[in-house]
């Protein structure tokens, strides 16, 4: 690693919660050798309202100021990372009048880069390389706004236009050609933003590898019935059309679904199944040891333009326990070719489920192991750095 550097992390996720984060994990190890903010996802009006009632988990006392919006969190990598939560924003992404949203737009970006420079120079934090993650609607309205030095988009997935329709498109391309460089998950996302922005770099998933080895297998399960889980969100993404026509095709073996039921439809559907199991979602550290109990990992995402960007956390969380993985072929993923399953049918989807556990050998346990031990977050770190440390010479270069 290089000089220490400021770096605040404008996220658009949270800090905690049930799954891996990419941008937690490479913020934590970041940290060991820079002075790291990370901001927390931008929570509304509307989110405070629905934790208040039992339904969400916004931190609320810190929101309202009642107690510190901006503490220290220690990371699973032995790191400090200053954390900052800010106050209720207003919801805004429903305005279907193009002035109304951009109003609210930039009073929620007034709110947020004051809420910023304020922890900026309680920290003594100046001249900040920003790293935003994913978090384009806001970006362009923030940019050169915190006295930063340098502007990076990290982008680890395709439009949010789910939430914000072609607006989403919008600020994901503007805000890719404003910035002075561009940090995607996978080649496929690379691809589609290069012609936006030439400083286009690719840091790929990785895995807390030394936590998940902790659990791997050294042996084949010798349970008679087989199980086959997925871990992670049980969301829009899932194909429950393969998933459901594979559940009736092997009626002999147990299927697990373990995560965070977004897509009540998905249990709707499955659950009657009598060789069907859903769990509820657990913290990262547990996942390991659950993973070690299944004969074979499923990622089964439907195949749709916003899926092909996707380079999935769970497929390295997988090998790392030397569990076979199949998936379905959503996105463009070469480098796993031969260490993974990828089917473009639901028949051969369930087929291969069959084959990989009947085909399992001890050999092939530590093939996966092997092979997920050179995709660590400490050497996607790493990686990522060096990419900042590029940006920032080229940047002197032009000023």
């Amino acid at each position: 690693m290089s000089n220490k550097k400021n770096i605040v992390c404008v996220s658009n996720t949270t800090w905690e919660g049930f799954y891996t984060k990419s941008t937690v994990q490479l913020v934590s190890l970041l940290a060991k050798s820079n002075n790291l903010l990370f901001v927390e996802y931008p929570f509304t009006i509307k989110d405070l309202i629905f934790t208040l009632m039992g339904k969400g988990r916004a931190p609320v006392a810190r929101m309202l100021g009642l107690k510190s919006r901006l503490v220290k969190k220690n990371s699973t990598f032995n790191t400090e990372v200053n954390h900052l939560v800010l106050p209720p924003l207003l919801p805004f992404a429903f305005f279907k009048n193009e002035k109304l949203y951009q109003f609210f737009l930039n009073l929620n970006s007034f709110f947020y880069a004051r809420s910023i420079k304020r922890a900026l120079r309680k920290l003594n934090m100046t001249k900040p390389v920003s790293v935003n993650a994913y978090n384009a609607i806001y970006g362009n309205a923030l940019l050169n706004k915190i006295g930063e030095k340098l502007n990076i988009y990290y982008c680890y997935d395709g439009p949010d236009v789910r939430r914000y329709g072609d607006r989403a498109i919008v600020s994901d391309h503007s805000f890719a050609e404003n910035v002075d460089g561009v940090i995607t998950t996978s080649d496929f996302l690379a691809e589609s933003m290069n012609h936006l922005n030439p400083q286009t770099k690719v840091v790929k998933n990785g895995v807390d590898f030394q936590v998940f080895n902790k659990s791997a297998k050294s042996s084949l399960r010798g349970a008679v019935k087989k199980k086959v889980g997925y871990i992670g969100s049980l969301d829009h993404r899932f194909d429950l059309e393969t998933v459901e026509y594979t559940i009736q095709q092997l009626a002999d073996y147990e299927f697990e679904f373990v995560g965070d039921l977004m897509n009540k439809k998905i249990h709707e559907v499955l659950a009657h199944y009598p060789n069907v199991t859903f769990l509820p979602p657990v913290k990262p550290h547990e996942v390991p040891d659950l993973l070690k109990d299944c004969d074979v990992g499923l990622i089964p995402y439907l195949c749709t333009e916003y899926t092909k960007n996707i380079y999935p956390l769970k497929i390295n969380e997988y090998l790392s326990v030397g569990v076979p993985v199949v998936l379905t072929s959503f996105a463009h993923l070469p480098e796993f070719d031969g260490v993974a399953n990828f089917t473009t049918t639901k028949e051969a989807f369930c087929e291969a489920i069959k084959s990989e556990i009947e085909l399992d050998t001890e050999a092939k346990i530590k093939e996966r192991i092997e092979y997920a031990k050179g995709t660590s977050w400490e050497s996607r770190a790493v990686d990522f750095e060096k990419i900042i440390d590029g940006f920032l010479i080229e940047s002197n270069k032009n000023n």
